[in-house]
């Protein structure tokens, strides 16, 4: 009777501890999550911005200012919320024919480099097809993926690791 018992309740604890636990919906960043976001994005638009001297950021359109597509973990499709600022960037770079964009896909820290290079690779093809699809040529869009090798934000926690999934829009001269 004892070993019956005992068996029951080992099946029991092995069941437990197989059950898998629900995947964590990671919130978009947000303005009290990302502070230093904006800011780095504004820095490095103007940098970019006078190294190519041309009108982009004269273009008179608020979204071509933003140069980063955020993804919630484990996710590679470009949010809704950052599809205008994707189109924006497409349509201008149709209408700006010698202008070259390079995407780079980035991941927060969490799973295996090798993971992360293909799922920062995903978030920046995913960009590219929203980029071409807004109007741009498949010859002006390049890709990249850094995987978890470039964080825009150091920290162990949900605020750094939220500005880390991306993939940041780099304007070649």
């Amino acid at each position: 009777m004892k070993k019956l018992i005992i068996s029951v309740l080992l099946v029991n604890l092995l069941a437990a501890c197989a059950s898998e636990k629900p995947k964590e919906v990671a919130p978009e960043p947000t303005a009290a999550t990302s502070s230093a976001a904006p800011a780095a994005e504004a820095s490095s638009a103007n940098a970019a911005a006078a190294v190519a001297g041309d009108a982009l950021n004269d273009a008179g359109n608020a979204l071509l200012s933003k140069r980063s597509a955020y993804f919630p973990f484990d996710v590679d499709a470009v949010q809704a919320a950052d599809k205008p600022m994707v189109q924006a960037h497409g349509e201008y770079l149709g209408k700006n024919a010698a202008r070259k964009v390079t995407v780079e896909g980035n991941c927060d820290e969490r799973g295996s480099s090798e993971y992360n290079l293909g799922l920062g690779n995903r978030r920046a093809n995913n960009v590219k097809k929203m980029l071409v699809a807004g109007g741009a040529k498949a010859a002006q869009v390049g890709t990249v993926s850094f995987g978890e090798e470039k964080p825009k934000a150091v920290g162990h926690d949900e605020a750094a690791w939220s500005q880390n999934r991306r993939a940041d829009l780099n304007y070649g001269k």
